[in-house]
């Protein structure tokens, strides 16, 4: 006698096991949402330890001051992509190797703030569309993604009882098109690491998820 699986033995041992498997196959990505944000609206975020770094080089730019604007609506049940913007971001004061001082631009914004994961009143998450441009004394390039016309993407969390939106140094950004002195220093295709602590500001920002 031909032996019956255990999966079709029975329409409700069938439907239980069909449905558990099923359960096991969707990803965090396609599960409902789950995200909540509180005392959201625009904010203005700053930080005065940014830092850019040249991995292949070692080669670091360093900013006094950098603000970043933007917003992050009130909501409930949200997908944790695109929780929040950044509207802008600026850069002062900002020097490199042998003095030379430095202009930052940001590109192609807004950004994203996709939200990943969360533990502990801590956030985890995603930057993406990041592009910027550096100029100075006769040195330029620019910094995207895995190539020249694809935007970054930075890994970012944010914990909400000191509301530090940190950009963390990992993701993919690589720098193009450098011209001028920059050369030795930063090179067309090096990756690069990007890091800093923003906080938040006004202080009544909240993202959570069960």
């Amino acid at each position: 006698m031909r032996k019956i699986s255990p999966l079709v033995k029975g329409g409700v041992v069938t439907g239980a096991a069909l449905a558990a498997s099923l359960v096991l196959a969707i990803s965090p990505a396609s599960a409902a949402g789950t995200w909540s944000v509180t005392g959201g609206g625009s904010f203005t975020a700053t930080s005065t330890n940014t830092t850019l770094k040249d991995t292949a080089t070692g080669t670091t730019l360093s900013c006094k001051s950098s603000t970043a604007t933007g917003s992050a609506p009130n909501t409930t049940g949200a997908s944790g992509t695109g929780i929040a913007s950044i509207a802008g971001v600026t850069w002062t004061t900002c020097s490199g190797p042998l003095g030379i001082t430095f202009t930052v631009t940001a590109d192609n914004t807004p950004w994203a703030l996709n939200a990943v994961s969360y533990s502990g009143g801590v956030t985890t998450g995603t930057l993406t569309g990041v592009e910027a441009h550096i100029s100075g004394l006769g040195c330029t390039a620019t910094f995207a993604g895995a190539s020249a016309t694809t935007p970054a993407t930075l890994d970012v969390s944010y914990t909400n009882s000191t509301h530090d939106l940190k950009v963390l140094g990992t993701g993919n950004l690589h720098a193009y098109n450098v011209s001028g002195t920059c050369l030795g220093l930063i090179n067309t295709g090096d990756a690069t690491t990007y890091t800093g602590d923003y906080i938040v500001s006004p202080s009544t920002l909240q993202i959570t998820s069960p």
